[in-house]
């Protein structure tokens, strides 16, 4: 019986090391305070640089464009320049950028239930006396 727990307990192990690999994976991707919102922000269309810049509020010129250049070499954007006088250049989602939607929808559950549950707490707290 020992040998079996302990080779439980190693699989264990070996998936918790996997899910934790996944998950660094992950978030070296999409991870820091901007990709997700730049990501959300173009679901609902192709967006120019400009347009991006003001719904994803606090981003710098630079950044913006920074994580723009990552989001299009991991496969999330595409970067459509269309060559008339002016210039423009609109970013768009690509199929692979879908894949993402559970997580976003999962994440936006979450992240309100937080804020309510936080919300929550901090009432009660002004309303019970020390």
């Amino acid at each position: 019986m020992a040998k079996l727990k302990v080779s439980n307990e190693q699989s264990s192990e070996a998936q918790c090391k996997a899910r934790l690999n996944s998950i660094a994976d992950a978030l070296y991707v999409i991870g820091g305070k901007w990709k997700l919102k730049i990501i959300v922000a173009l679901t609902d269309g192709n967006k120019r640089f400009n347009d991006l810049k003001r719904l994803v509020e606090g981003i710098s010129s630079k950044v913006l464009s920074t994580e723009l250049k990552e989001l299009e070499l991991n496969g999330f954007i595409n970067r459509n320049v269309f060559t008339g006088t002016p210039v423009v250049v609109e970013y768009e989602l690509t199929e692979y950028a879908e894949t993402l939607n559970s997580v976003l929808n999962s994440l936006s559950e979450w992240g309100a239930m937080h804020r309510e549950t936080i919300r929550k707490g901090m009432h009660k707290a002004i309303q019970q006396p020390n």
